[in-house]
């Protein structure tokens, strides 16, 4: 059976913060035959097609446009009578890159479970680098240019909004043409191992404030350990000004 394909535009919303994630089974209706016979190539098509449908339809608004390239099952399978075939997605799976999407006989003499290989893209703006960058630079607004990619090409989630990229450094070798994407990038390090840090603990009505000694280098955002003056060693959030924010 020839590969099929899915197009859908989705409403917009401000930006997407993460892939469409689905739970395991999703009964948004399954494919029922006339009476018990062999499934076609045809008819889990059309079964699996319709799922889809239904089920991009029902997931989180967006700004991408989502397409699901539906693969066929292996020639030399030969499928039992079923009156009711049941499309699902096996636990821990999403509809976003590579995925499979499961198929089983719910109402048949023989109850069977095959899957189906699927790739699903979500075609969105991106910012993708103008060409390289060594690892450690500090990207600015010069090296990227926003167009459209594909956005479940890779696991790593894509960074959209240009205040998320410019001013933090590549996490290694970067190529021209690349999407930037989470894994990438690195916060600009505010403090190398070693250094002494301010250290906050704040609490209802109160703050406590020290100083250690960093045991790794930090950024904005970063989760780092510091040593105490009393040798133990605690863990926070890198704010501004290089300050370390213990967690209550």
């Amino acid at each position: 059976m020839p590969c099929t394909a899915f197009f859908a535009s989705i409403s917009p919303l401000g930006r997407w913060l993460g892939a469409v994630a689905l739970s395991a089974m999703l009964a948004l209706g399954w494919g029922s035959l006339a009476q018990a016979q062999a499934p076609t190539p045809q008819d889990v098509g059309q079964i699996t097609q319709r799922w889809i449908d239904q089920t991009l339809r029902s997931g989180p608004p967006s700004v991408l446009r989502m397409e699901v390239q539906v693969g066929a099952l292996d020639e030399r399978l030969r499928l039992a009578p079923c009156e009711r075939i049941e499309p699902y997605l096996p636990v821990g799976s999403k509809l976003w890159g590579r995925a499979r999407l499961g198929l089983r006989c719910l109402v048949g003499p023989t109850r069977w479970n095959v899957f189906l290989p699927i790739t699903v893209k979500a075609h969105g703006p991106a910012w993708v680098l103008r060409g390289s960058v060594a690892a450690g630079a500090v990207l600015s607004e010069a090296d990227a240019i926003q167009t459209e990619v594909d956005w479940a090409a890779e696991s790593s989630p894509i960074v959209a909004e240009p205040s998320q990229w410019i001013g933090q450094t590549a996490a290694y070798q970067l190529q021209a043409g690349q999407a930037l994407r989470q894994a990438m990038l690195r916060p600009l390090a505010l403090f190398q191992a070693g250094a002494q840090v301010r250290v906050v603990s704040k609490g209802p009505g109160y703050a406590i404030i020290s100083v250690g000694q960093a045991m790794t280098p930090g950024g904005i955002g970063q989760t780092v350990r510091v040593k105490m003056p009393n040798g133990k060693l605690v863990s926070g959030v890198v704010i501004e000004n290089g300050t370390v924010e213990l967690p209550l």
